[in-house]
């Protein structure tokens, strides 16, 4: 069968790299059929950017900064609010055919729309959501690789993949080792590698750096990304929730550039934003154990000590770093993450598309 793909791109007073990302989806030999931008309230134009574009994407203009996270969260939820129009009168696809019962067990503005002509037959449900950031270029097979993974993904474990993920490289061809993930190391489901997709292993968690995630598993386990975590660990939390109980591969023949103002692995000095890697940290320790088997639970616990230790010790600026561990304790400790409905309340129409989607 065909499957549709609508790519999600979250844009932020960068209209250049937004430029760019666009570009790079209108070359694609396998274009998206569908492409939202949701820009965070840019002042840069990058919205004018996106409406200009000959792509003539869906442009989601949000009323204020809610981050990648909340960025991701009403992209994905605006694609599913029209995937489940077309549903209605076209019948539902076998993207879903991985197993509702899994997927639920994974899951314990300003609105305007300027282009609304979509690349492809606009009655046909997403099957697929791409997600990517502005500064995410991806070459001109990203898309194609990814699809064709899938598709031997299906073949061998009988089931639709839930999660696939590209190789991202920094601007001078080194491979961004921040967005590589690591092989599943706790009881693979399925395949662990693919044959035909050359190095295609199976993961646990992906980055939205390139990120193709199966529609279905998002409808049945009801969730979306946490806008509260606003940025980082928002794509470890939740594809570690779809990749509880489904299968997930990081495809390295399918590549981007993440255009990065610096080259640096997870364990490069986060200066100020240390404060999100602590806070929301902390949150997927006490809200989303349910991610997790007990031995992996434990075994994120351990790491995050390691690499918190590492950081400060590793830092030229150890104050800052202290200081960020302090306001991330207290928060990640003393607060919850609020609701996606609630910190997207001022763009009605997503609010809707949330609700529709989360229950």
């Amino acid at each position: 069968m065909s499957l549709t793909v609508t790519a999600i791109v979250v844009s932020y007073n960068r209209a250049g790299l937004l430029q760019e990302c666009l570009d790079a989806l209108a070359a694609q030999t396998r274009r998206p059929d569908r492409v939202i931008v949701i820009d965070n309230a840019s002042t840069d134009g990058a919205a004018d950017v996106a409406k200009r574009h000959p792509l003539q994407p869906e442009v989601t203009v949000l009323d204020h900064n809610v981050g990648g996270a909340g960025g991701f969260c009403a992209g994905i939820a605006c694609a599913l609010a029209a995937a489940a129009d077309s549903d209605a009168d076209n019948g539902t696809d076998d993207t879903g055919s991985y197993g509702n019962a899994a997927a639920a067990s994974a899951a314990h503005g300003t609105t305007t729309r300027p282009n609304t002509r979509r690349i492809n037959n606009s009655q046909q449900a997403s099957q697929y959501v791409w997600l990517m950031d502005d500064d995410t270029i991806p070459t001109p097979t990203a898309l194609e690789q990814l699809l064709a993974a899938a598709g031997e993904a299906r073949e061998r474990n009988g089931v639709w993949p839930a999660v696939l993920g590209s190789k991202a490289l920094w601007t001078d061809g080194r491979e961004h080792l921040m967005n590589k993930p690591r092989p599943r190391t706790w009881r693979a489901l399925g395949a662990a590698n693919l044959e035909q997709s050359a190095e295609a292993f199976q993961v646990r968690s992906l980055s939205f750096v390139s990120c193709l995630i199966n529609a279905r598993m998002i409808e049945s386990a009801r969730a979306l990304p946490r806008a509260a975590y606003f940025l980082w660990n928002d794509d470890y939390e939740y594809t570690t929730k779809l990749l509880r109980h489904a299968t997930g591969y990081y495809v390295p023949e399918s590549l981007v550039v993440h255009k990065t103002k610096v080259f640096g692995s997870s364990d490069a000095d986060p200066g100020e934003r240390f404060f999100f890697e602590v806070r929301n940290k902390l949150w997927i320790l006490r809200f989303s154990r349910g991610n997790f088997t007990a031995a992996e639970y434990a075994e994120l616990l351990l790491k995050t000590l390691r690499r918190w230790a590492l950081t400060y010790w590793r830092s030229a600026n150890r104050a800052v770093i202290l200081d960020c561990f302090k306001r991330g304790l207290r928060e990640g400790l003393g607060q919850r993450p609020a609701g996606n409905a609630e910190l997207l309340a001022g763009n009605p129409d997503i609010v809707a598309a949330i609700g529709a989607v989360e229950g």
